[in-house]
């Protein structure tokens, strides 16, 4: 009897380790309304599915779980097994992150997708080292520049209060002279508002989500960088799962990057539209802020490749042998 009863409750043990539930946190910084939130949020039904419930990820949106400084050491430390953040946030600690934020290296999306591929193996190598993997990426629109007063060259800039959300930014308001703010985008509605910041750059999702239209009426469609998000997962967390839904977990991110670099292109243009709507004056700039600008980005550009050494010149030089 005693035999029988050891037998069933291997049995059953098995069977529990066989249909274990795996549970992942996935924080993001953005509302659930945004459409990197949207692809996520899909990307994790698309998994649920495919590994037939085995493993479930939570999306945490609108910087709940993490703030967006918090949230790539969160899924290196395993207090989040995932976890989307915007590259260039991370400049700091590599110049290989900060690539998609220099101003003028890629305009368009075949020139940020070809950027990315150049770039893919050494981010990857990157994130490896830091016990990372690296799921996927999605691009925003082509930045801009948001502004309470209206403008015609950088002069125009100088001592306005101006957000500063990553390494890149902050560097472009030290050489245009404007008053650099650090804020998150989840702050970014309130210090509009109060008057702690009178200009920006990002895209149009950014202006429309934190209806910057309530409070700025002006910009200015500079196409300076495509910056992109990453989706991260930290590297024991994925190792950890099964064969079978380590290999649908991949298929589903590289699903997801193809959606949502097709939404992103489509969103560009509907923003801009949403944002018009709603009292926004979007501007071609002006030749001599174009100039102004495009004199910024030759500064940033050769900042970059000296700070990314040899690595990063090779990594340029294959980006535009495709351009």
């Amino acid at each position: 009897m005693k035999f029988k009863l050891a037998i069933v409750t291997a049995l059953l043990s098995a069977s529990t380790a066989t249909w274990a539930q795996t549970k992942w946190d996935l924080p993001v910084a953005y509302p659930a309304t945004n459409f990197h939130t949207e692809n996520i949020t899909q990307f994790a039904k698309d998994v649920d599915a495919a590994t037939g419930g085995k493993l479930k990820i939570t999306v945490h949106a609108n910087a709940s779980l993490f703030k967006a400084p918090e949230i790539k050491r969160a899924v290196q430390s395993g207090q989040a097994q995932a976890g989307e953040i915007l590259l260039a946030n991370f400049a700091n600690e590599n110049p290989i992150y900060a690539l998609d934020g220099v101003p003028f290296l890629a305009t368009s999306y075949p020139q940020a997708r070809n950027l990315y591929d150049a770039s893919k193996p050494a981010m990857e190598k990157l994130l490896a080292a830091q016990g990372i993997k690296l799921l996927f990426s999605v691009p925003w629109a082509p930045q801009g520049i948001y502004s309470k007063r209206e403008i015609n060259s950088v002069g125009d800039l100088r001592g306005i209060k101006w957000r500063a959300y990553s390494p890149a930014t902050a560097k472009i308001a030290e050489l245009i002279g404007a008053q650099p703010v650090q804020i998150q985008q989840a702050e970014l509605s309130a210090a509009m508002a109060t008057g702690v910041v009178e200009s920006y750059m990002s895209s149009g999702s950014t202006g429309f989500d934190t209806k910057t239209y309530e409070h700025i009426k002006n910009f200015y469609d500079t196409q300076a960088w495509i910056p992109k998000n990453a989706v991260l997962v930290n590297l024991k967390a994925f190792t950890a799962l099964d064969a079978p839904t380590q290999a649908a977990l991949l298929k589903m991110a590289a699903d997801a990057e193809t959606r949502g670099w097709k939404v992103a292109q489509e969103k560009n243009v509907e923003y801009k539209r949403l944002l018009t709507e709603r009292g926004m004056k979007i501007h071609a700039p002006s030749a001599k802020l174009n100039a102004d600008m495009r004199q910024v980005g030759a500064i940033m550009q050769a900042d970059w490749l000296k700070a990314a050494g040899p690595e990063g010149v090779a990594i340029v030089d294959a980006y535009k042998a495709k351009k």
